[in-house]
């Protein structure tokens, strides 16, 4: 396996900053849906990176009502593997999802 490259401390510095940043955007729009103030039909049909960079288990989880179990359940009954990503799924899948969630 080859070594990643070498950073600079500024360059490292830099991914950081952006690495925390995106983990802060994700964890707005997992905050949003638990709240009611973004649907999950709204996140589906989201072009924004944030969201599509997201884990399906992850969003389903942060649904009202919706666990670890029930979020992995309803992944298996569509057949999402489990580390598939919101911007990963085909438009079947996205239907599914609404349909077995009524949102």
């Amino acid at each position: 396996m080859a070594t990643p490259p070498q950073l600079t401390p500024e360059q490292r510095a830099n991914a950081l900053a952006k690495a925390a940043e995106a983990r802060t955007a994700r964890a707005e729009v997992k905050n949003q849906l638990k709240m009611g103030s973004l649907s999950l039909a709204d996140a589906l049909a989201s072009e924004s990176d944030t969201v599509g960079k997201l884990k399906v288990v992850s969003l389903l989880e942060s649904l009202p009502g919706v666990g670890k179990v029930k979020a992995r359940k309803i992944m298996d009954d569509i057949g999402i593997a489990d580390n598939r990503r919101v911007q990963g799924l085909g438009g079947q899948q996205k239907q599914a999802l609404l349909e077995q969630l009524g949102k």
